[in-house]
């Protein structure tokens, strides 16, 4: 008994004793530069967060943020490299819809790490809303008639899209839904969908609205509907999905902050408080509006990972109906 005892006590002083010291390596982080590493080539919406985020938290944590791009394997090779980081704040990762939702499920079993087992949420940054498109040959003005015009071209008309990215789950589910058959043209990503629509190789697609909304207010592509809740001020005469007949279909680009799951829970509401802050400033709330790039904050880094689990059981259901695999 007094053995059990002395275990125990010695088990408790451990314990405490590694409170203490997550405790302190908080109060003290951060003491060298941290690496915030991105899952894409330079130029776009993620990118662009993440270099105008980096030096104005690297001022507020007192420490140079040093932006790291690793792009490639659809952002798996980003992904890894932070989750296999040390836990101790200094390797974050900017992260996304793709990256940390959808990933996990489509490449399920084929990669050494799960984004949503390996990694933990600091925070939610910007939620980008995407837009339904059509090319200017397209002889309809609303996602209805567009619906009814393709019906009558039933697996003659193509969308783009990178291969199983939200932009193809959400025109999968779109199609499903309208009774429509549609055939996918695998893209890079939002920067080839334009020239696509333009040149009439692609028909009715989904992009985002910050790659799009020159073309849509020169009139040179149509905006049949928004995939975000509400109407967007730089589009208020384009409805929702929701007002267009179809809830529950179509998704916001966001992303968001996160560090290996191990990291102390100090050090992650450290960085919690001081991205928030730093996000809420009035400079860099102007400099993503004007790029229609929403910022979208968490409350606490446990509201943005459940939001994360929500958003990568909607997922998986949508990815099962449609039955979507990667060779």
């Amino acid at each position: 008994m007094i053995r059990y005892f002395s275990l125990l006590a010695a088990v408790l002083c451990a314990s405490v004793s590694a409170a203490s010291a997550a405790q302190s390596a908080a109060q003290d982080y951060p003491i060298r530069p941290i690496r915030l590493v991105i899952p894409y080539a330079p130029g776009g919406a993620t990118d662009i967060v993440a270099r105008i985020l980096a030096p104005k938290l690297g001022e507020r944590l007192g420490q140079q943020i040093v932006v790291d791009n690793r792009a490639g394997a659809a952002g798996n090779i980003a992904v890894e490299l932070v989750a296999n980081a040390q836990a101790d704040g200094y390797t974050l990762l900017i992260g996304n819809i793709s990256t940390n939702s959808i990933n996990p499920i489509l490449f399920a079993g084929r990669t050494k790490v799960d984004a949503l087992r390996d990694l933990t949420g600091v925070t939610l940054l910007a939620s980008i809303p995407n837009v339904i498109l059509g090319g200017p040959k397209v002889p309809a003005n609303t996602l209805k008639e567009a619906i009814a015009w393709a019906k009558e071209r039933q697996g003659q008309l193509n969308y783009s899209a990178p291969l199983g990215s939200y932009s193809h789950l959400d025109m999968l589910a779109l199609t499903a839904a309208a009774g429509i058959k549609m055939v996918l043209l695998p893209s890079k990503g939002a920067g080839e969908t334009l020239p696509a629509l333009l040149r009439g190789e692609v028909q009715i697609t989904e992009s985002n609205v910050a790659s799009n909304i020159g073309a849509i207010r020169a009139g040179q592509i149509k905006a049949f509907a928004v995939t975000s809740a509400s109407r967007i001020p730089e589009l208020p005469e384009v409805p929702t999905l929701t007002e267009a007949g179809f809830p529950g279909i179509g998704s916001l680009n966001w992303n968001g902050m996160f560090a290996p799951v191990r990291t102390p829970r100090p050090i992650i509401d450290k960085l919690h408080a001081a991205t928030v802050a730093v996000m809420k400033q009035p400079e860099m709330q102007e400099f993503l509006a004007k790029r229609l790039i929403p910022p979208a904050l968490s409350e606490s880094p446990a509201e943005f990972n459940a939001y994360v689990q929500a958003e990568s059981k909607r997922w998986t259901r949508i990815i099962r109906e449609n039955k979507v695999k990667l060779d």
